[in-house]
């Protein structure tokens, strides 16, 4: 039942929170142990917060997963995790992350309170609304990144990476609606209400604007964020930035993937590489070149 209850908290999709480490680094203070071990701990909050979200999003949708060729298989749906011990979990877990994230930062307790209920909201009512879901699981992206500049006391975090963070949310979520409809085809609206307003050709020009405006906003933050060294080394980051979002594009218009971001990340070697490659092109020029 304890792993029935992990599963369904999706560990794989922890690496999602990944994020919050970015005002730590883009604040230089990456080697700075103190604020290190701050962002490591609200990392673990984060962890623990979105998995409540998900054992109240498979309590909110146990019915529809029933019916879903992959999402039957879920514990809750298959019913190896009895619903009691899911609903006790989702009100005793953020019992104890919440007053750990005011403890840690006022600042944080008031993020990972706004992510919990927003995405509460999202479970029961706005993952139906077409559109409005998607850019609610973008706004999750954004607030794990908020949720590491109180921890780094950032003083030198730009504005112009939410700007990109969002955008490459958007890209990571139309993509997936777009896996749905082409895997679930005709019982795509009986699977998620929402996908019965989404076309593939709808989502395909929204896919088309938000990867033009992910990497024109890229662009522009390497060389006019005033936090980035002055010889504008941060545009060499750019290449592998191209590269891994066009590799993503072809993993889900060629290889028709999609369905589960985490799990491209995981498996797909060669965008594992060029995400590697941008990270450590990152700490080059910040922390040797700048």
């Amino acid at each position: 039942m304890l792993m029935a209850l992990i599963r369904t908290m999706r560990p794989k999709q922890w690496f999602k929170n990944v994020f919050v480490f970015a005002p730590l680094v883009f604040d230089e203070k990456l080697f700075q142990g103190y604020y290190l071990a701050r962002t490591a701990a609200g990392f673990v909050l984060l962890c623990l917060t979105s998995g409540t979200v998900y054992i109240i999003n498979d309590l909110a949708d146990i019915e529809r997963d029933r019916n879903h060729p992959k999402k039957r298989h879920r514990p809750l749906a298959s019913g190896a995790l009895s619903m009691g011990v899911a609903r006790a979990a989702a009100i005793l877990l953020p019992l104890i992350v919440l007053p750990l994230g005011f403890l840690l930062s006022p600042a944080l307790g008031a993020i990972l309170s706004g992510y919990l209920l927003v995405q509460i909201a999202y479970s029961f009512w706005l993952k139906h609304v077409v559109i409005i879901d998607v850019m609610i699981v973008a706004s999750g992206f954004l607030l794990r990144v908020a949720a590491g500049v109180p921890l780094v006391e950032a003083e030198r975090f730009s504005p112009w990476l939410y700007v990109c963070m969002t955008l490459l949310a958007l890209l990571i979520g139309f993509g997936k609606r777009r896996h749905e409809l082409v895997l679930l085809k005709g019982d795509a609206a009986g699977h998620r209400q929402s996908l019965e307003h989404y076309n593939l050709l709808l989502l395909d020009h929204i896919i088309s604007i938000v990867t033009a405006s992910t990497l024109v906003a890229y662009a522009l933050y390497t060389f006019s964020a005033p936090n980035l060294p002055e010889n504008h080394t941060m545009m060499l980051t750019l290449p592998f930035v191209l590269y891994g979002i066009f590799r993503y594009l072809y993993l889900i218009h060629v290889r028709e993937l999609g369905g589960a971001p985490e799990e491209i990340v995981l498996s797909d070697r060669a965008l594992q590489f060029s995400i590697l490659l941008w990270g450590a092109s990152v700490v080059v020029v910040m922390y040797i070149l700048g």
